[in-house]
């Protein structure tokens, strides 16, 4: 797609839900979360059934807050970093509810509410749907790099991947039921798998920057605006070392973030108290982020328009060993906060 799809009836994110782990809980966010588990293992004997878990849970806490029960959901749209996406399928794809499992690496919470937008546009028979994305630190590792107990040296450049989770409950905010102060997703821009040639696993940052820079670039090219249109335009999770490369794209063509610009990735942690090394990544950085910081804003008013962009990068272990580089992704979607009183 190569046009910005406007929503003529926008759709609101009339409930939210985030959980994080310890080192998450730990951080400079670590109060705005909704629930966390300071042992990561969220009730389970294994770190794989630990985001299974996590990623029930979270969703458990969206329809409680909303006041409804899954068989009210339409759809579902979830992902995970596991193979074959088994924490979401397994976890919250229990509950009955018709699945897409989605994987899009750390972008998927944007990817998740990017079509979750397009299905309830669509579809008038649809009034209700979900995202879920999650990520579990000890269940990524062991599966994309090492063991935790091999205790292998990382790079400066490596990410942490975050123990976190995010749900939202979306609908047409024509329903009846949407509150009219939930934040509304107005827009969206699908992103581009870019191949910058960066083979280096442990500098994802690298990776996905290039593609955050030509969906921004994009956007702003297609509609006219520029980064004052806007209160925050956010990234996730491009950690210290993308955030930087991608001012530098964004400079390099005429593009200046300067005081807008905010990484989940950076957001989650205090590098001084976790050893984190470039910050967050993983599916469940953003959504919890997303979820605990941002939305709320946009609820309270302090924000009126977020550009949002969850950033993956595209990689198999196992491609990486051939010496393949890595894809980087950016999908986009435009937040608004909703209207109350006196608002027109």
């Amino acid at each position: 797609m190569r046009k910005v799809i406007r929503f003529s009836d926008p759709v609101s994110i009339y409930a939210r839900a985030s959980a994080v782990g310890k080192t998450e809980y730990d951080g400079p966010l670590g109060a705005l979360f909704d629930f966390h588990d300071g042992t990561d293992r969220f009730g389970a004997d294994t770190w794989e059934k630990s985001e299974e878990s996590l990623s029930l849970a979270v969703l458990n806490f969206a329809l409680a807050r909303a006041g409804e029960s899954q068989d009210e959901i339409d759809l579902l749209f979830a992902g995970d970093l596991q193979n074959q996406c088994v924490a979401s399928s397994s976890g919250c794809g229990t509950l009955g509810i018709p699945y897409c499992g989605l994987y899009g690496a750390c972008s998927t919470s944007g990817e998740g509410l990017l079509l979750a937008s397009l299905a309830l546009a669509a579809a008038p028979s649809l009034s209700r749907a979900a995202v879920v994305t999650t990520s579990h630190n000890a269940a990524a590792e062991r599966q994309f790099r090492l063991p935790l107990e091999y205790g292998g040296q990382r790079s400066p450049t490596a990410q942490w991947t975050a123990t976190a989770g995010g749900a939202f409950l979306l609908c047409r905010s024509s329903e009846p039921f949407a509150p009219p102060s939930a934040p509304r997703i107005v827009a969206c821009l699908p992103g581009r798998a870019l191949d910058s040639g960066v083979t280096d696993g442990a500098n994802m940052g690298a990776a996905m920057a290039p593609a955050a820079a030509d969906t921004i670039l994009r956007y702003f090219s297609l509609t006219g605006e520029s980064p004052s249109d806007f209160d925050r335009i956010v990234t996730g999770d491009l950690g210290a070392e993308g955030s930087a490369l991608l001012s530098e794209l964004l400079r390099d063509n005429g593009l200046d973030l300067r005081g807008r610009h905010r990484d989940c990735g950076v957001l989650l942690f205090d590098p001084l108290k976790a050893d984190v090394h470039a910050g967050g990544s993983g599916c469940g950085c953003s959504a919890s982020v997303l979820s605990a910081l941002f939305l709320p804003a946009l609820e309270r008013k302090e924000l009126r328009r977020v550009l949002f962009l969850a950033t993956g990068a595209l990689m198999s272990p196992s491609c990486l060993l051939q010496g393949e580089s890595i894809r980087g992704i950016a999908p986009l979607i435009v937040l608004e906060s909703g209207k109350t009183g006196g608002d027109k």
